[in-house]
């Protein structure tokens, strides 16, 4: 009895996938023949069309920083944290990778020469202060718009966070060197070549934790730069910042002497600042102080010799975001970088939000068409 039992379930086992797949020939060959014509119609439609890239996008995608030629906007480039660099020449219509081949695909910076938009620098290792933030190798130098690239060096620096060229003078370029994410030393502070890259001089030292972030000219005298200074110690599960050496330090000889500004800003325990030259009136500055006391919004109305609070706004996250943008036209608009973008329209006493409709949040650049 019990092998005959066994024995039918042997032969329903082996029958019985022969006969649903009997089943769904059956069911197959019964279709109605419209459903089978609309169905190829589908595939030829379908078939003329091919996947392509249109850029940067998740966590890989996200922008860091963006450039535009000034004689063409429908050119730009878009640096992104972990993925690479890409450029539009359609107006943001199609994206193309350019940066594929090099050894670094993290980004920090991106500068076109404002003589010749050809020639395109661009600063590896993103300069953000996160823990999943990946180091670079140096600085690279285009001189055909992205299609060949040569290392010009600083790799020690892991982090570049901003590249500024002289307006008359190509050969002349700074660089604000972050340094190492999880070490001390390094390559840290504000570096100038006079060379095209060929040589740099550190002209900014400030010390072995202390690196700068961000660097702007002021747009009537190159010899003016502010360079911002970030304290910072980043370990596995947490991050030290901040300290006394955080701040922004002016030169008015290009780049060869700076000092700290004071008047009226924090000068102990302080974080990651943003700063921003209004273009409409150069005189005006903007910066968003992160610090153990009084941090918030400062206004400068005399290049930076003295400094008003006007809030106490700061961003949600000032080691990962923290940057000022103000409006071409109006010295009192002005934009933060922050999970939601901030506005003002009063000079940074007030803030509202900014819509974030279709698109990811987490802001950390914007480009204003002059």
């Amino acid at each position: 009895m019990m092998r005959t039992l066994l024995f039918l379930l042997l032969c329903f086992m082996l029958f019985a996938p022969c006969t649903v797949h009997a089943q769904k020939k059956v069911k197959k060959t019964e279709e109605k023949p419209e459903q089978t014509d609309q169905l190829s119609l589908e595939k030829i439609a379908l078939s003329g069309l091919a996947f392509r890239s249109i850029g940067p996008a998740v966590t890989s995608g996200r922008v860091i920083d963006i450039d535009v030629n000034p004689q063409d906007h429908t050119e730009y480039y878009v640096a992104s944290g972990h993925g690479s660099l890409w450029k539009t020449t359609n107006g943001g219509v199609t994206f193309s990778p350019i940066f594929d081949g090099q050894t670094s695909f993290a980004m920090g910076a991106v500068t076109l020469d404002p003589s010749n938009p050809k020639v395109v620098w661009v600063g590896t290792g993103e300069n953000n202060a996160h823990s999943y933030v990946i180091p670079g190798d140096g600085v690279y130098k285009s001189e055909d718009g992205g299609k060949s690239w040569t290392n010009k060096g600083l790799k020690e620096s892991q982090h570049i966070g901003a590249i500024v060229v002289h307006p008359d003078d190509p050969n002349t370029v700074w660089v604000a060197a972050y340094g190492p994410h999880r070490a001390s030393g390094g390559q840290r502070g504000v570096y100038r070549t006079k060379d095209g890259g060929e040589t740099w001089e550190h002209v900014l030292d400030i010390s072995d934790y202390t690196g700068c972030w961000e660097l702007h000219m002021d747009p009537r005298d190159p010899d003016v730069l502010y360079a911002v200074a970030h304290q910072r110690q980043r370990y596995l599960y947490t991050i030290i910042s901040g300290g006394d050496e955080s701040g922004i330090y002016k030169s008015t000889d290009g780049g060869s002497n700076w000092n700290r500004l004071k008047g009226g800003l924090p000068q102990t325990d302080v974080g990651r600042i943003g700063m921003v030259i209004s273009p409409a009136d150069p005189d005006v500055l903007y910066a968003v102080v992160h610090a153990k006391e009084n941090g918030g919004i400062y206004r400068s109305n005399d290049r930076g010799a003295s400094w008003g609070k006007q809030s106490s706004y700061i961003t949600s996250y000032p080691f990962y975001m923290q940057k000022l943008f103000c409006d071409t036209r109006d010295v009192n608009r002005i934009y933060a970088m922050d999970i939601f973008n901030q506005v003002s329209t009063d000079g940074g006493k007030s803030w509202s939000r900014l819509g974030e409709d279709k698109k990811h949040v987490d802001n950390h650049t914007l480009w204003i068409d002059p």
